[in-house]
């Protein structure tokens, strides 16, 4: 197997995200020189938010990142802010893509965009590659490497990146529950399922603040990663930045434990899920907050909560995904499957408040 095999590859665009590339030769020729002349562009596939094109010149190659077509939630898709975190990272922290330019005109494409440098590795999505044989050990090594690079970002100093007024880390844990809950209110269909208990649980049970602000990626996954295909147990790249923001790192442990399916869990999760960390040798959750915590020094002290605000988020997002595809702001039928998931997430939740589920 050549390890070019498994690099992750830009397709074709998907139907009705098309952008305008007459428009953006024009626009890039002053930055990038006149090769653009000749730049081609494809979409990466993956990804249901903030799209990502490859726009390619012979043998160079750049990313473009914009919002979504149709979204509601414009905070969400703020361009700038993810540019503005990239561009402070870019020194102290080696797996997030370098900015290359920002541009808030949007009378090129209809809304504000960027270009980042292109990382090219492989992704893993809901299951492993076929070409990728990895053993149980390395599988556990691989995605503890996971793990461990995300604690690498809660541990940076924030002063030093000039990230300490970013945010508001003071109260985040009760303003992430309660946002979270009027964008459920917000994205409601008339086919939605009922969260009032799980938000009303969420509010009963919040812990105090961990006392520490980091960087966080609020988004941190499998398919958000980049690892190197000639050792595929090395992380080599992170991305997707749009939610990225100073906070509680509890938090983010718990966005990325939304995701994290293991193999005792309910069937129905595990039928649902979009990693495959449900195999031999993929550690638990219970082993990832142990290593979280001595990664990090931060205790780990009401983990169904984080895992219930993990799984909620994740319901509350696919909702607004759905809810596009229902009132017809986008024709990707991917979208559509959307509103099972939620209630997947949903069930789950109550799982945990039931304690039917306690790691």
């Amino acid at each position: 197997m050549k390890s070019s095999d498994l690099v992750d590859r830009a397709g074709a665009i998907r139907e009705g995200e098309e952008l305008d590339l007459g428009a953006l030769k024009a626009y890039l020729e002053p930055i990038l020189g006149s090769k653009v002349a000749l730049m081609e562009m494809q979409q990466f596939p993956g990804g249901h938010s903030n799209l990502t094109y490859l726009l390619t010149v012979e043998s160079e190659q750049w990313v473009l990142r914009r919002p979504p077509f149709g979204s509601k939630v414009k905070s969400a898709h703020d361009m700038s802010r993810e540019y503005r975190i990239l561009d402070a990272l870019k020194d102290a922290y080696a797996f997030g893509p370098s900015p290359i330019h920002f541009c808030d005109n949007q009378e090129i494409l209809g809304c504000d965009f960027y270009l980042m440098n292109y990382i090219e590795g492989l992704v893993i999505r809901r299951e492993y590659p076929r070409n990728l044989k990895l053993s149980p050990s390395q599988i556990r090594k691989q995605l503890f490497n996971f793990f461990d690079v995300l604690g690498d970002l809660h541990s940076i100093d924030l002063e030093a990146v000039g990230l300490d007024t970013f945010g508001k880390p003071r109260g985040y844990v009760a303003r992430q529950i309660e946002g979270w809950s009027k964008r459920w209110e917000h994205a409601v269909t008339p086919d939605t399922v009922n969260c009032d208990s799980v938000i009303r649980w969420l509010h009963d049970n919040m812990p105090q603040e961990s006392g520490k602000a980091s960087v966080i990626h609020n988004d941190y996954k499998l398919d958000n990663v980049i690892f190197d295909p000639a050792d595929p147990l090395r992380l080599i790249g992170v991305l997707d930045w749009e939610m990225s923001t100073v906070g509680d790192p509890l938090m983010d442990l718990g966005c990325t434990l939304g995701y994290w399916v293991q193999m005792n869990d309910p069937d129905f999760f595990r039928e649902a899920r979009t990693m495959p960390s449900d195999i031999e040798g993929a550690p638990t959750r219970v082993e990832i907050i142990h290593r979280f915590q001595e990664r990090t020094g931060l205790s780990v002290e009401n983990f169904p909560f984080y895992f219930c605000f993990g799984l909620f988020r994740l319901c509350v997002i696919g909702q607004q995904i759905y809810y596009r595809y229902y009132h017809g702001h986008t024709k990707d039928k991917r979208f559509a499957g959307f509103l099972e998931k939620a209630h997947v997430l949903q069930k789950m939740c109550e799982l945990i408040i039931s304690e039917k589920i306690t790691e």
